[in-house]
């Protein structure tokens, strides 16, 4: 087959980059399509294959890609995928709307449905008034409309969560298969280390994540926070820093993860589709304090390897907080926990599904 995987746009290793290497790993031969491609952001395995990108791209001020988001549906459509078997997309914003040959079979790895015009669209734009009010009404009427006619050029979705094929359902009206992101390697073990005094966040900074949360809960409990990120609330953020709060843009992988293995908790105050990153610290036996809601309800145990706050207030996070300090955690919880989101269930599971698409394919044809 001559395999197509479509990508939002490749400027950095999130969440949804680890997912896009693990596809690249069943497809090696795979062409890559994406809207913005920034080269050095990202792992050997992506950079190092034919890349090809839509007219945004070429826009000036790519920094600022945001700002082309009402084109992001046309130039998603300009990418000429003619001739390919397999389209594998990979979407948390339009890349499930790529149009393909009538006989390509496409199947969309949803990582979410677009948040910013969708649930969480007053969270993105809170403004109720003024011409930037009107301007955001218009745009967002024309994406969730494209976003809903759109998914009906996909012929299988899949979705990293429970919690992201019940919004599927919801704005697409289709099912979706929940297939668990590769959040850590083949035979993984977790890993005891010994713990410094400090809790954790690692977070892009967007409005619902929600850092704002955190920082004020551990200016009123003293404790010493490391937040790992950047991202566009990065300014605002900065300006709200109490003493032990402290921000560490742009750190390197593996850095991450030792900083992951020190930590004493790690703290999730959004409520997030999924989250990897929980995940990932598990890995190293640090208890997650999360929000409980989302994503994170499937993928942290609650008593086992983290504790759940029912509201996002300074003092339901801190009370969490509180008791996971108190909480004595188990090596054998973590492992059980992280057993259920390794690379090499998720490639199976990818490649299973996708072989009997195809077999089933070629046999309506043979018909």
């Amino acid at each position: 087959m001559k395999v197509a995987v479509i990508h939002d746009w490749l400027n950095g290793m999130r969440g949804g980059e680890v997912v896009l290497d693990s596809l690249l790993k069943i497809y090696p031969e795979a062409d890559l399509f994406t809207l913005f491609y920034e080269p050095g952001k990202l792992n050997e395995r992506i950079e190092n294959r034919r890349i090809i990108t839509a007219f945004t791209d070429r826009l000036p001020f790519k920094s600022k890609y945001r700002w082309y988001l009402p084109l992001f549906p046309t130039a998603i459509e300009s990418l000429d995928l003619r001739g390919y078997d397999l389209v594998l997309s990979s979407s948390h914003c339009v890349a499930k709307g790529v149009i393909c040959d009538p006989d390509a079979i496409h199947v969309s790895y949803v990582h979410s449905p677009m948040r910013y015009v969708w649930d969480l669209y007053y969270d993105y734009f809170p403004a109720r008034k003024g011409p930037k009010f009107f301007l955001f009404q218009a745009v967002s009427n024309y994406l969730r409309t494209w976003d809903a006619v759109s998914a009906a050029r996909v012929d299988s979705f899949l979705a990293n969560s429970a919690f992201v094929a019940r919004r599927i359902l919801k704005f697409y009206r289709r099912e979706a298969k929940v297939v668990p992101p590769p959040c850590l390697p083949k035979g993984f073990k977790v890993k005891q280390t010994q713990k410094e005094d400090f809790d954790l966040i690692v977070s892009a900074f967007a409005p619902y994540k929600r850092i704002d949360l955190a920082i004020e809960a551990y200016r009123k409990n003293g404790r010493t926070l490391k937040i790992l990120g950047s991202g566009q609330e990065y300014k605002n953020l900065a300006k709200i820093l109490p003493p032990n709060v402290e921000i560490l843009p742009h750190r390197p992988r593996q850095e991450v993860l030792e900083y992951m293995a020190k930590a004493q908790v790690f703290v999730f105050p959004g409520m997030e589709d999924f989250g990897i990153a929980p995940v990932e610290a598990q890995g190293s036996c640090t208890p997650v304090v999360a929000f409980g809601k989302g994503g994170a309800l499937e993928t942290v145990v609650n008593g086992k390897t983290g504790v759940f706050f029912g509201e996002q207030t300074v003092e339901s996070l801190n009370s969490a907080l509180l008791k996971a300090i108190s909480s004595v955690w188990k090596p054998r919880d973590f492992q059980t926990s992280v057993d259920r989101f390794t690379e090499e269930k998720f490639i199976i599971q990818i490649s299973r599904m996708v072989d009997s698409m195809n077999k089933n394919s070629r046999a309506r044809k043979g018909n």
